[in-house]
């Protein structure tokens, strides 16, 4: 590996995970695989006269007094969208003193005793930007008669990688644990190593995989995914292929994702052919291809000049049962006009556009010029009428430069 970054974790601020992880007993590695979680009831539709009114309430003012009038309504605090809903007005209005008052309150309610409850609340709170009094609440868990475990401590570390600061997700993720003696599991690996890759320590987030991996959290392919990508997007592809051949090693094997990542990269290189190979492999290993992966193969055949190629990958999508979606048409609308095949890029455009998908203003100007080139005035004409029709309309400005490309036209009979 590189050197680290000048923040990167070193061996000793890692050495908190260390003794934790060694520590964990069979109960604990059990509940180190449970999910982040409100473990709230499933909410019903807005279907209460509270829950209706609190919906359609904009006014901030009236909106915070309905939902303290509703405070002991179990139908309200209950629904989770009511109060993700309540959350998101009152942070939109930036009464952060309502929300402070509303969550607060809360937490001294019944329901405050519950982890769940108050995971869910942490997170409001950082939906909100509120990231100080999300990580106060997990910290005065124990005031309101609340157990802390690796629940709430996954979904303070999320809140925290949200404000992409380093050192407070550092310090952290080696003081906590130890302080409330609670193991760190994979969900905690994955968030941490997904934050600290967004901020740009990608050899770090790499070092927090290798060490508590030693410490018995083993990386499952979201955390191999993950770190590939962010390898492969800053270019640094020798250590993104070293990972994709650590997870195949480790036999921790690539889901669909990690596929579309690889093809990316490979597309990427100008290599479609293997690209080609890999999107073989997942159907040979049971991994179905989605419309990303055919639009991604498309797409490096017709960058590398291979155009027949493109067009067979197209049509084994159809083959396969498989529906183009917008962009795998928008792909071959706009490399069918860059290879000067218009006759073909307009009947790509006809379905695309029947189906309410247009191609962007750039394409369609490509089109109608080379349409327009070919002596094709009836079918650029008819491009225009169902770019007309469009739903919602394209900007004025830009069907103005339609109709100036299109009056080159000679009138149609």
């Amino acid at each position: 590996m590189t050197q680290f970054e000048g923040k990167s974790l070193n061996m000793q601020s890692l050495r908190p995970f260390r003794r934790l992880c060694t520590a964990t007993n069979a109960a604990a590695a059990a509940a180190a695989t449970a999910v982040v979680s409100t473990h709230i009831p499933k909410a019903g539709p807005f279907d209460d006269p509270a829950l209706i009114k609190l919906k359609k309430e904009r006014d901030p003012d009236k909106l915070f007094e309905l939902f303290k009038a509703n405070a002991h309504n179990r139908l309200v605090v209950e629904n989770r969208f009511a109060f993700e809903d309540t959350v998101s007005k009152l942070a939109g209005a930036r009464r952060f003193d309502y929300i402070e008052n509303l969550l607060e309150h809360q937490k001294a309610l019944p329901q405050g005793r519950r982890e769940g409850f108050v995971v869910r609340i942490i997170i409001l709170y950082g939906k909100a930007g509120m990231t100080r009094h999300a990580v106060e609440t997990f910290h005065n868990m124990d005031l309101f008669g609340c157990s802390r475990t690796v629940k709430s401590f996954n979904a303070a570390i999320k809140v925290l990688s949200q404000t992409r600061d380093l050192e407070a997700v550092h310090s952290f993720i080696n003081e906590v644990p130890a302080k409330y003696g609670i193991a760190p599991d994979i969900f905690s690996l994955n968030i941490v190593v997904k934050a600290f890759c967004e901020m740009g320590f990608l050899d770090s987030a790499y070092m927090v995989m290798i060490e508590l991996e030693k410490v018995g959290i083993i990386p499952d392919v979201i955390t191999y995914t993950t770190l590939i990508s962010f390898f492969y997007e800053k270019n640094r592809c020798e250590i993104g292929n070293g990972l994709w051949n650590l997870m195949i090693l480790r036999k921790c094997f690539p889901n669909l994702t990690t596929f579309n990542v690889r093809i990316q990269y490979l597309v990427k290189r100008r290599r479609a052919w293997q690209a080609n190979s890999l999107m073989g492999m997942m159907r040979f290993i049971g991994i179905n291809p989605d419309e990303v992966t055919y639009n991604l193969v498309i797409k490096g055949f017709f960058q590398a000049g291979y155009i027949d190629m493109a067009k067979r990958v197209f049509s084994a999508l159809h083959g396969e049962g498989n529906k183009p979606n917008c962009k795998v048409y928008q792909t071959m609308i706009h490399y069918l006009c860059k290879s000067g095949e218009f006759d073909l890029a307009y009947t790509f455009c006809k379905d695309s556009m029947s189906n309410n998908w247009f191609p962007s203003a750039d394409t369609i100007c490509k089109l109608l010029e080379g349409l327009l080139r070919n002596s094709k005035h009836g079918q650029a004409k008819a491009i225009m009428k169902m770019v007309k029709r469009r739903i919602p309309p394209f900007p004025v400005k830009e069907l103005k430069i339609f109709e100036c490309i299109l009056s080159q036209s000679p009138k149609v009979e």
